[in-house]
Parts: structure tokens; C-alpha cells; sequence
């Protein structure tokens, strides 16, 4: 089989973490591929980050960071907060991150494809970017992530999700789970009984039906 033409195989990827995750930030990560560094990514077995533990992707994030020029944008959830009262869609605000996450990106390499999940019409990340003058062709797809650069960007974006819930956690002196179950239900009461309900908007996303549930079961 003829190898494709190197120009052809650029592309960015990207990916979000945190979305469904009632405490912690949203993290969206952009990762430039090209021929080289795809081979590289394959030799480290890159894929989803939901197939890899939680150890695993702390461990490869470093290494991806290494070989492939990234971007990473957090959003915290007192930001995360701010931000959904005023855009109150959550597709607008991932589009938002995404565009923020190529933006920053494409400031430091040239690339004229990127690919991502897909969540919205992909119109909400490129008025953005035309906004700020750059121009890209976007793929939308559904199961992105078996794109080995959306895969890369997947892995950052957990590495860093991973790393700031711990900071949190840290900062609440309360484990803070990951998802939207009854055990992050506890920890929001914990929070709250220590130190007191303003204080929740500092590591949870408000708009999750979880806060009505804690703040009903405390009344």
C-alpha cells in the first residue's frame, strides 16, 4: 500500500474531558500529528482514553507532550460556572474551548485539517475561530477518538482533568469522585457541611441536576 503523502496525514486533534463529570473542570486539549509523530504515537499503543486506567494516562501524557506540539485549556469550575450562566448551552461552551484549544494551537504550528468529536454543529467552533482570523477545515465524527491525534488529545485532556480533581480534593480536604453518582452526591453534602454551600461552586458544575439533588436532601 502507498504510504499517504505526508500533508495529507496533518491534521490536529481534539478532545474534552470532564464534561460528564459533576465535580471538577472541563479540560480541552488540541495535539498536532504529523507522519513522524503518528508512527510515535503508535509505538506508545495511543488510543482512547476511556480503554486506558487512570495510572497509565498520567503516565503517556508527559511522553505525548514531549513529541507532539499541544495546547490545554482548563476551565475550572468557578470559570465553568461563570461562563454556562451566560452562554447556558453547554454545546456553545464546548465549542468555545475548542476553538480557544485550536486558536492557541494554531499559533504555533501551521495546519489546515483538525478533527474532533461530534457534539455540535460544527459552525459554533469555526465562527469563532473566523472571528479571530483563522481559517481550518474541521472534521466532525462520531467516535473520533479512533483517530490516533484525537486519541493523543483525549489522553491530555483526562491527564489533566485527573490532576486538577486531585488539586480539589486536596483543597476541600474531601475525595472527589468522578461522574454523577450517588457517591459524588456525598461528597457534595461533605462539602457543603464543612464549608458551607458557596463553597460548592468552587469544584462542582452548578447546572448538573446533582445540586438540586444535594441542596433538596439537605433542605
Amino acid at each position: 500500500m502507498t504510504p499517504q503523502p505526508s500533508h495529507t496525514i496533518e491534521r490536529i486533534g481534539i478532545d474534552e474531558s470532564g464534561k460528564g463529570d459533576y465535580f471538577g473542570p472541563l479540560v480541552i486539549a488540541a495535539v498536532f500529528v504529523d507522519a513522524t509523530t503518528q508512527g510515535e504515537l503508535r509505538l506508545m499503543q495511543v488510543r482512547d482514553s476511556k480503554k486506558i486506567s487512570d495510572g497509565r494516562i498520567l503516565e503517556m501524557a508527559p511522553d505525548i507532550k514531549t513529541i507532539c506540539p499541544h495546547s490545554v485549556i482548563a476551565i475550572g469550575p468557578q470559570k465553568y460556572n461563570e461562563l454556562y450562566e451566560k452562554i447556558r448551552n453547554l454545546n456553545r461552551l464546548l465549542a468555545w474551548g475548542h476553538a480557544k484549544a485550536l486558536e492557541t494551537l494554531l499559533e504555533r504550528v501551521t495546519c489546515e485539517r483538525a478533527i474532533s468529536d461530534q457534539f455540535a454543529n460544527e459552525r459554533l467552533i469555526l465562527n469563532v475561530l473566523q472571528e479571530k482570523g483563522r481559517k481550518i477545515v474541521l472534521e466532525q465524527r462520531t467516535k473520533a477518538e479512533s483517530d490516533l491525534a484525537v486519541a493523543a488529545a483525549s489522553i491530555l485532556a483526562r491527564a489533566e482533568f485527573l490532576l486538577r480533581l486531585k488539586r480539589l480534593s486536596s483543597e476541600v480536604g474531601t475525595t472527589l469522585p468522578k461522574g454523577a453518582s450517588p457517591a459524588v452526591e456525598l461528597a457534595a453534602k461533605m462539602i457543603i457541611k464543612k464549608h458551607g454551600q458557596e463553597r460548592l461552586g468552587s469544584v462542582a458544575k452548578l447546572h448538573f441536576k446533582t445540586t438540586q439533588a444535594v441542596l433538596a436532601g439537605l433542605a
